[in-house]
């Protein structure tokens, strides 16, 4: 996979001892919606400023397309910003904001008002281009703000945490306008979010940061399902992990700790302590596995969630804990002390090192 933006080995350190950024390496391909997820203080965001040009490398390198973005100024790196806080000018119009990037790289002045107008109604704004930000919706502002990173033909776009303030529906509104702008304009991409759920929606890839180092980087199925460690099983859905022990003799099974023994996948290469992860959605009633080596078990309710759409059972096995999501099961078969049959599939066991 070439990079067309390549960082290489890149830190930041503020005070000299610790690091913000610790020994990043990323490539993203051109066109591609990347996200860099994480908790606060991981790294995601000092990574996408030094990017942009807000913040310089304590060492490392970061190029675009091939250019050293160390030697020029964040104005001449041709990279659009969207703010969490919008950073929108007041006193100026909807349209006046989107111009203004254009009026600052001296671009014709027919152009420009095409542009703006193009960018506008591509945001879905035609209606208010003259109406001033404290006249908009917390969801208009954003779309202006995101016209305005666009519209000079940027070589990337960088968005951080740009739906944090907006409501659920309104968020995941924007998310589907936002990927539907990325697949019309082609452009590439750069989102921060600590929202697991809009990287996983949104993403060609993820980056998952984790005490300012990259902890993985995958598409977002092999995020979810194959996670490089547990803080990214942890950090990325909701997991079931049991400890247990794998004899390098035995290919296929694993003793679990107050379980007993357990089929998982053959092609497994992890021996001795491990850490077994099966997401909750995987744990069903065992009419439901299609796979005739299923390990099967009994599960002492506790409590339940009602999603509405699924059912988050809590509880037991051999007193080890336990979270299933069920789909189609009756909320009254779910009582607390009730016995439910359960069973997961080997190829849906994912393992760890342990640490």
């Amino acid at each position: 996979m070439s990079g067309y933006l390549r960082l290489r080995n890149v830190v930041k350190s503020y005070d000299g001892k610790s690091n913000a950024v610790d020994d990043i390496s990323i490539d993203v391909v051109r066109g591609e919606f990347v996200t860099f997820l994480g908790p606060s203080g991981s790294g995601k965001t000092t990574t996408l400023l030094m990017i942009a040009g807000f913040e310089n490398p304590s060492s490392g390198m970061i190029e675009l397309d091939g250019r050293d973005l160390a030697l020029s100024k964040p104005y001449r790196r041709n990279i659009g910003m969207v703010f969490q806080n919008y950073a929108l000018f007041p006193h100026m119009t909807a349209r006046e904001n989107v111009i203004f990037p254009l009026r600052m790289r001296h671009f014709p002045k027919g152009e420009i008002e095409q542009r703006a107008e193009k960018m506008l109604a591509l945001v879905g704004l035609s209606a208010f281009t003259q109406r001033y930000p404290r006249e908009l919706s917390g969801g208009q502002q954003q779309r202006v703000a995101l016209a305005r990173g666009l519209v000079f033909n940027p070589d990337v776009v960088l968005l951080d945490e740009p739906l944090g303030a907006l409501d659920k529906n309104l968020r995941e509104q924007m998310q589907v306008e936002i990927k539907r702008i990325h697949r019309e304009l082609g452009v590439t991409m750069i989102y921060v979010t600590h929202d697991q759920t809009e990287a996983m929606t949104m993403s060609d890839r993820i980056a998952v940061f984790s005490n300012g180092r990259l902890a993985q980087m995958g598409t977002p199925l092999d995020v979810y399902h194959r996670p490089a460690n547990r803080f990214v099983a942890e950090f990325v859905g909701d997991s079931n992990f049991f400890a247990g022990t794998i004899d390098p003799a035995r290919q296929g099974v694993a003793d679990l700790a107050g379980i007993g023994r357990v089929r998982i996948p053959p092609n497994n290469t992890l021996t001795g302590e491990v850490d077994i992860m099966i997401r909750p959605e995987r744990l069903q009633p065992t009419h439901m596995v299609d796979a005739v080596d299923a390990n099967e078990f009994e599960m002492t309710i506790g409590d339940t969630i009602n999603y509405g759409d699924s059912i988050l059972v809590i509880g037991t096995t051999h007193g080890v804990p336990m979270r299933a999501r069920l789909v189609g099961t009756r909320p009254d078969a779910l009582r607390p002390g009730a016995v439910l049959r359960l069973a997961w599939a080997p190829a849906d066991a994912h393992v760890l090192a342990r640490v």
